[in-house]
């Protein structure tokens, strides 16, 4: 539950001392388990140190055969799905192989993703080839993406500095025109947008990750690396087009495309639903300024409870702890989470558990066999409200619905 800070039931005040505010940024608080209302955007009372010192050791430790494991199982799926679709060659078989397939290359983009934060293996080399690799066959420029992908994670919670999903200020956003908020805003038009994200960027961080020369992504001694996957990236796509060529359009439109698409659909939902969308109306805070720190960024990020995903995308929604020690496992992130649970505290937002049934695995670990169909909801409701932050002000600060239908035409084009 979550109600505005002003309706707040008789108390001592929520912040102190009382905080300037600017109309419509008033924070909503959220209501703990045992009853109390509490304002998370309120600087912590603990600090990294606290929370690594409570993480056991072993957690931080990197397992390359471990990590090649899950690799050779999710390539080996791959490859039995692509088997078995051809095999039968049904509408209905091809219907849901898209949807299967295309989980399994979101399971490859989180190995290159760990592979982006060097947490696959000890060894650059090992984490950088699998990495080009890996996401040159999903089509992701893996050194572009890395190098983008660690500016979110540098500058996570802040307005401006943020790289992913990051907020709209108003007078951007009152410069959108109908097509362009669209494709930011309209469900479920954004979350097919990845691609264009990679070739063109955003409204307020445009540049591709293509090109070497983006100085707004790219550092000078990073151009080697950009160059190095765009060759991988473009090989890929030969490889494509050949097999086009030899299997025809139809059948890799069925065995690759499709699937594409899928994973594109979970890439744009799983990372806005990490940062937007909180279950119980909570408004989560951004910073810029002063105001912003790592570990106040790192806080406004959200875990997700994906159900019956939850292992085969390799844990990606225990969010929260990957987003402050970005170079942990993904295999440790839940036993390294629980650990520091007693130090978040108030501060941690549990996440609402998928409906279903539940099984236990080993050391007493519950998988659920639900589908994530609860998320639904503070998806499409982010969407329609989550839209522009002010200009002005350090934070915290939050979003604020653009007034109007999304797409319609500005009072002064009218």
């Amino acid at each position: 539950a979550a109600r505005a800070a002003a309706a707040a039931p008789p108390a001592p005040p929520a912040y102190s001392p009382p905080r300037e505010v600017l109309p419509g940024q008033e924070p909503v608080l959220s209501q703990t388990p045992d009853g109390r209302w509490v304002d998370r955007s309120l600087p912590p009372p603990f600090a990294l140190k606290d929370l690594r010192k409570a993480i056991p050791k072993h957690c931080f430790k990197k397992d390359t055969k471990r990590s090649f494991a899950y690799l050779f199982r999710d390539v080996a799926i791959v490859v039995g799905l692509a088997w078995g679709a051809l095999w039968a060659n049904h509408w209905a078989v091809w219907t849901a192989y898209a949807f299967v397939q295309g989980t399994m290359f979101w399971a490859l983009f989180c190995v290159g993703h760990d592979c982006g934060h060097q947490s696959f293996s000890p060894s650059k080399r090992i984490n950088d080839v699998v990495g080009n690799i890996v996401h040159s066959a999903i089509l992701v420029p893996y050194h572009p993406w890395r190098i983008s992908h660690r500016k979110h994670h540098s500058n996570h919670g802040h307005v401006e500095n943020d790289e992913s999903w990051h907020p709209l200020s108003k007078s951007i956003y009152d410069g959108l025109d109908g097509q362009a908020q669209i494709g930011r805003f309209k469900f479920p038009i954004p979350l097919f947008a990845y691609p264009i994200y990679l070739i063109k960027g955003v409204p307020g961080k445009e540049g591709s990750h293509f090109d070497p020369n983006n100085k707004r992504l790219f550092q000078e001694g990073e151009k080697r690396d950009v160059i190095e996957s765009t060759v991988c990236f473009f090989g890929a796509v030969g490889a494509i087009a050949a097999c086009v060529a030899k299997f025809g359009l139809a059948t890799v439109a069925k065995v690759y495309f499709a699937p594409y698409l899928c994973y594109i659909l979970w890439l744009d939902a799983v990372t806005y639903l990490h940062h937007h969308g909180a279950d119980d109306d909570e408004r989560l805070p951004w910073y810029r300024g002063d105001e912003w720190d790592y570990l106040r960024g790192g806080l406004t990020t959200l875990d997700r409870d994906y159900g019956i995903f939850n292992h085969i995308h390799h844990d990606i929604g225990t969010h929260i702890l990957h987003h402050l020690f970005h170079g942990m496992p993904h295999y440790n992130l839940v036993e390294a989470t629980e650990a520091v649970k007693p130090v978040f505290g108030d501060y941690y937002r549990e996440p609402p558990p998928c409906p279903g049934p539940y099984v236990t695995g080993p050391k007493g670990r519950r998988y659920s066999l639900g589908l994530p169909f609860h998320l639904w909801k503070p998806l499409v409701k982010s969407f329609k409200e989550d839209h522009w932050v002010p200009d002005q002000g350090d934070g915290p600060l939050f979003y604020q619905a653009g007034g109007e239908e999304v797409g319609a035409p500005r009072a002064e084009a009218r």
